[in-house]
């Protein structure tokens, strides 16, 4: 019968720790970082945001431009993205840059960019409507 040595009890302790520690300097490093590019141009309102886009993009056509105010409370101006029609929630987070729901943990430049690596992570599949009371 083996035994647990106090040697061993400390090196999976201190191994969990330094994970722990590691993950949180990972994502304090992301949540702060600024997002690269500037794609910007003036949103309705007069404040600068993201530029309009519309292209055809591994066959799916993408389309991205910024609107007016929208459900979430004190988010300002908004920014709508289109996949094939059908619409792409997409989110800014501060300086760090914008994610998609297809996408949810990784930050991109502009919503352009979240876009197009959201349709490659489709693979073909079709976007659902996002219902953030479900």
């Amino acid at each position: 019968m083996s035994r647990l040595t106090r040697r061993q009890a400390l090196g999976a302790v201190t191994g969990a720790a330094a994970g722990i520690a590691l993950v949180g300097v990972a994502t304090a490093s992301a949540d702060t970082a600024p997002a690269k590019g500037n794609g910007k141009a003036a949103a309705p309102g007069g404040t600068a945001g993201p530029a309009s886009f519309d292209e055809v993009f591994q066959g799916r056509r993408i389309q991205g431009r910024p609107t007016e105010a929208h459900a979430h409370a004190g988010h300002g101006t908004g920014y709508r993205v289109l996949v094939d029609g059908r619409e792409l929630h997409v989110m800014q987070h501060g300086k760090s840059g914008w994610s998609s729901a297809i996408n949810h943990y990784e930050r991109f430049a502009s919503p352009h960019e979240a876009a197009r690596t959201a349709v490659t992570s489709l693979k073909g599949a079709s976007v659902v409507p996002f219902d953030p009371t479900a």
